[in-house]
């Protein structure tokens, strides 16, 4: 109960998606035009409480892969614990979403970092803005994540 008024939930009619939905949710073919969707990205901290958290990603086959601070709570709980999970999900009615869970890798490599930061923030900021956005965030100290799927589940609204 809310302040006294009963609360009552409608059952979202969701529907299991079709093969390769979740890969165009991601990277926003099933919405031409509209701004790339952040996933949202969990991770576990030391003392065991959950950490999400909003990042910009890409995909690289099936792998999602990302950037982070090495000093970050992302980064710190990726180097000690590799399982993550990640959502995305379209906030307007049917409300649609995708959940992935996984093996993180990080790597320090500094071509594919930058290459990928580059790649990353254009793909959010613009492709006038990706070189920018690779020079800020594919520099010394920042790891690039890699994350191998072991379960995706993705829905549609009707």
């Amino acid at each position: 109960m809310a302040a006294g008024y009963p609360v009552r939930l409608a059952a979202m009619p969701l529907h299991d998606a079709p093969p390769g939905f979740w890969r165009d949710f991601i990277l926003g073919a099933d919405a031409p035009g509209a701004p790339a969707r952040t996933a949202k990205l969990a991770v576990v901290r030391a003392d065991g409480r959950p950490h999400v958290a909003p990042i910009w990603v890409d995909l690289d086959g099936d792998d999602v892969v990302f950037t982070t601070a090495r000093s970050s709570i992302k980064g710190k709980a990726i180097l000690r614990d590799a399982r993550v999970g990640l959502c995305w999900d379209d906030e307007r009615p049917p409300f649609s979403f995708v959940t992935v869970s996984g093996s993180a890798t990080a790597s320090e490599d500094p071509e594919q970092l930058r290459d990928w930061a580059t790649r990353i923030g254009g793909r959010y900021m613009g492709a006038d803005r990706a070189e920018e956005y690779g020079a800020r965030n594919g520099v010394p100290g920042e790891l690039l994540v890699r994350v191998r799927p072991d379960r995706i589940v993705a829905r549609i609204g009707t």
